[in-house]
């Protein structure tokens, strides 16, 4: 018996990557699985079924149960398709993780409008697109333990430089996924947000000069796919029903729960705020605690998606 045993999933970007570890091992868990993927270059560009098949041929000859699926995600009727192949093929509909993504990245004064445009549109329309057909199925069906699992990135949380599109796209993602959470609940469906670390071919694509220190020699098994899927299998089952509008970080051999945004301080007034008091209270009680921070950013930080 599997912590899956039924359940349908639909794993976009499950060809490569994190997204076919989490193909594979929610397989291998009893879980149906639609394995989606475009087959394109991490900018996007291109298309191949080739790696959807063949996590597809590794699932069905170890025993599992899948099909390929080769729509891209950000089409909003290819989307529609994809979720209603999961509807025709299994019966229903259980689980929807959404890992497909692709990087465009530059510095903000370098970055073009196509390139800003092309990463939204993959990271969070495609995210909509499929949660939106997802939820008209769980809306009027109402069974119970559904589940939205969406990928969000450090780069988001914390804001990687190179990053400007990326880093929006993955934080509108958290927002997003807390909405969802709010709207669903009613009828039964709970929304995470992965925020994932391992060794894929983003990172392998970051040129040395960039890559964090240490990064580019980082080959053992802290580092793989592999460690992303244990508590996505959980979300992903009917236990976590209690678990809903946060985020869990997954990297190594570590697993966090992420606070949700909380106000650090507050400064209060008897009547509206003069400028210079204002002025002068904020640098005096905010500037210290900002001051405090020797950094904003995490490790490891870049590339850390798919």
């Amino acid at each position: 018996m599997g912590r899956l045993d039924d359940r349908v999933c639909v794993i976009t970007g499950a060809g490569r990557g994190i997204g076919s570890s989490l193909a594979r091992t929610l397989a291998a868990q009893g879980g149906k699985i639609v394995v989606n993927d475009l087959g394109g270059a991490i900018d996007g560009s291109g298309s191949d079924q080739t790696p959807a098949q063949q996590v597809v041929d590794e699932i069905t000859a170890a025993g599992g149960q899948a099909v390929a699926n080769y729509a891209d995600v950000s089409d909003y009727a290819q989307a529609e398709g994809l979720v209603q192949q999961a509807l025709d093929t299994y019966g229903g509909l259980d689980v929807l993780i959404n890992v497909a993504g692709i990087l465009r990245d530059r510095m903000l004064f370098n970055m073009n409008e196509k390139e800003w445009d092309d990463v939204i549109r993959v990271h969070m329309k495609g995210t909509f697109n499929t949660s939106k057909f997802a939820s008209i199925h769980w809306r009027s069906e109402r069974k119970g333990h559904y589940r939205l699992i969406n990928f969000t990135s450090v780069s988001g949380l914390y804001g990687n430089p190179g990053q400007p599109n990326y880093s929006a796209a993955k934080m509108g993602i958290v927002g997003f996924t807390l909405s969802s959470a709010n709207a669903l609940a009613r009828y039964g469906a709970t929304a995470n947000a992965i925020s994932p670390g391992a060794q894929t071919r983003m990172i392998d694509d970051i040129p040395p000069e960039r890559r964090r220190a240490g990064l580019a020699a980082a080959q053992d098994d802290k580092r793989s796919p592999d460690n992303i899927a244990p508590p996505v299998v959980y979300l992903a089952s009917e236990d976590s029903d209690w678990l809903s509008g946060r985020v869990i970080g997954a990297r190594g051999y570590e697993i966090e729960l992420v606070r949700n945004p909380v106000t650090e301080a507050t400064l209060y007034s008897d009547k509206m705020w003069g400028i210079d008091e204002a002025c002068e209270e904020m640098e005096r009680v905010f500037k210290p605690m900002v001051e405090g921070r020797t950094s904003m950013m995490p490790r490891p930080y870049a590339h850390e998606q798919e």
